[in-house]
């Protein structure tokens, strides 16, 4: 998954806008980078922890001609994946669900409350289906007609079997 994608998946995920994603995503790499810099420790629990190492100076050799080389001393960063994150991807637990978000809450009792006025034109709805079954117990008769023609079907596609035997 690249980056582009993490942000769609993200603003679908969260319900928000690619663009906040996307802030959001460049904010998160900004931080850990920071704080890595300068010498910190970030840890998600679950998801893992992002490590600053050093490595010493040492001495190298050139692959080509095998003369001595001096690698200078760099730093350099692990990640360490959580129980969480190493047990779902060995399958012993489930991906966590997603908790809803404080925009989520607010939304859902607007959709109760339509879900309240639905049972007022439920009754209407109950007539049409009746008028609906009606209307489809008469036409039971059609395709019974297409199964005749069904059956003549299969004869037809027997033929070609026979011509690529002959061949």
């Amino acid at each position: 998954m690249n980056k582009s994608q993490l942000v769609n998946e993200i603003s679908k995920a969260a319900g928000i806008t690619k663009e906040q994603a996307e802030r959001s995503v460049n904010a998160f790499t900004r931080t850990v980078i920071a704080d890595v810099k300068s010498g910190g420790k970030t840890m998600l629990i679950g998801f893992g922890s992002f490590i600053p190492s050093k490595r010493s100076a040492r001495t190298g050799r050139n692959p080509q001609t095998g003369a001595p080389l001096r690698i200078p001393a760099s730093r350099g960063v692990r990640f360490v994946a959580g129980s969480l994150f190493k047990d779902v991807v060995n399958g012993k637990a489930p991906l966590p669900a997603l908790k809803a978000s404080p925009a989520a809450k607010k939304a859902a009792p607007k959709k109760a409350v339509a879900k309240k006025a639905a049972p007022k034109k439920a009754a209407p709805k109950k007539a049409v289906a009746k008028k609906t079954v009606a209307k489809k117990a008469a036409l039971v008769k059609k395709p019974t007609a297409k199964k005749t023609v069904a059956k003549k079907a299969p004869a037809k596609k027997a033929a070609p079997k026979k011509t690529a035997k002959k061949r």
